[in-house]
């Protein structure tokens, strides 16, 4: 399994200053970054999804607190996420969520969440649709792993930016009622 920090990865937009520990960032909108694949993890293709993602993260003033690339190995992915849930409010993963034999993002997902939202995942597939009629094939989904909320996203760097941008302005609400904050 390869684990890289932002700072390590060559396409990153961020730099190290943009990175916060989560110590740094308790009171703030922490995310994580995970990139499902096979050629990023083996180092055979350069990883542009995951930069793209964090970049949007940080325009929408999320910080960015971690990021990792593992291969589509269901278990690898389940571990990430578990791992990155306890670092960061919001785990966003990319790639993995189509239909080929290795994409089983989803599957990882569902195994670690205690509840899936599926809401978000239909509206960024109805969002989608307006752009490209393969938005139909993803199977993508969100759920809440602790009291982190797990957000899929597609393997291309548009798609998934595309797809993060049609649910940003719900993720704050979100992941202040999944810490209890219920105040309206």
């Amino acid at each position: 399994m390869a684990e890289q920090t932002m700072s390590e990865l060559t396409m990153a937009e961020l730099t190290m200053a943009d990175l916060k520990t989560p110590e740094q960032t308790m009171a703030e909108l922490t995310a994580a970054v995970l990139t499902v694949s096979d050629s990023s993890a083996a180092g055979v293709r350069a990883d542009l999804s995951g930069p793209a993602v964090a970049a949007a993260l940080t325009e929408s003033k999320f910080a960015v607190v971690a990021a990792e690339i593992v291969s589509d190995e269901r278990h690898d992915i389940e571990a990430a996420i578990l791992r990155l849930a306890s670092k960061a409010r919001l785990v966003v993963t990319t790639g993995g969520t189509g239909l080929a034999p290795r994409d089983v993002t989803p599957e990882a997902t569902r195994n670690v969440c205690s509840r899936m939202v599926e809401g978000l995942a239909e509206r960024m597939r109805a969002d989608g649709l307006s752009k490209t009629k393969y938005a139909s094939l993803s199977r993508a989904v969100c759920g809440v792993c602790g009291t982190s909320l797990v957000v899929n996203l597609p393997g291309s760097p548009k798609g998934a930016v595309e797809s993060l941008v049609s649910i940003l302005d719900v993720l704050p609400h979100a992941l202040d009622l999944l810490v209890g904050n219920t105040k309206h």
